[in-house]
């Protein structure tokens, strides 16, 4: 095997565990192996989703209610049966999900709910009722805005990958110095404070601040390549994403 075809088969295998394949594995294992997989599916995206909702013009009570109750169709048999890893984007299959779940089952989940059976995962959405009225008003259309908060959910997952990353390795004090600069757009930075806390040299500070970034965008790229299916549209969503996030 020459060395472009072991890269390629090394590529190959990332795309083998992912998102993707827990919506798969959760239609074809056992209900308490579906629902495992599932409320991991929640505590990740569950933001983007509500803040969707809100959108569309649905309460918060109303919209917390009914991503709760979309990520349990999720896990039911005839819901998952038409899933299959040709449909395109998770984030598109989320999203079309939703809709077909908002147009069709909403009235029945909001009965379901006031008669006192439905099952609750543990979501956060006090914190994304703050997110969603703490952001500046836009007439942005309810897809882009979910687009939006997907991208930076990624972002947000990407960064707590790092800090768990540096907190292994005993980091954890220079992760917060020098995680001001991953977003820090100016030419020459300051780092005289981060030199002081870390008690480094500046240019040090810069080295790390340099390798810091490379880290991040490997996080990054980590995290969208759980939401497509191959190499071939890691790019494309790569770009999408931040084209999103400069509007």
């Amino acid at each position: 095997m020459t060395a472009q075809h072991a890269t390629t088969a090394v590529r190959e295998r990332c795309f083998v565990t992912t998102h993707w394949s827990v919506v798969l594995a959760a239609r074809q294992g056992e209900p308490s192996q579906s629902r495992k997989a599932l409320e991991e599916l929640c505590r990740a995206y569950w933001d983007p989703l509500y803040s969707y909702v809100r959108r569309r013009g649905y309460s918060h009570e109303d919209a917390k209610d009914l991503t709760q109750e979309f990520f349990l169709r999720l896990s039911a048999p005839d819901f998952l049966a038409s899933v299959s890893s040709d449909k395109g984007k998770f984030r598109s299959f989320l999203l079309a999900s939703l809709n077909h779940f908002l147009a069709n089952e909403w009235h029945r989940a909001t009965a379901q709910k006031r008669g006192g059976h439905a099952h609750h995962f543990s979501l956060d959405a006090e914190m994304g009722e703050i997110r969603y009225v703490e952001e500046p008003a836009s007439v942005e259309a309810p897809e882009l805005y979910f687009d939006k908060r997907w991208a930076l959910t990624i972002l947000e997952r990407a960064l707590a990958a790092l800090r768990r990353e540096f907190s292994g390795s005993g980091k954890s004090a220079q992760f917060e110095a020098l995680k001001p600069y991953l977003i820090d757009a100016s030419s020459k930075p300051d780092y005289g404070h981060a030199a002081a806390q870390l008690q480094m040299k500046p240019d040090s500070v810069a080295v790390a601040v340099h390798r810091l970034r490379k880290r991040y965008r490997e996080s990054v790229r980590a995290e969208v390549a759980e939401t497509v299916q191959s190499p071939a549209e890691l790019e494309g969503e790569m770009n999408y994403l931040l084209s999103v996030l400069s509007h």
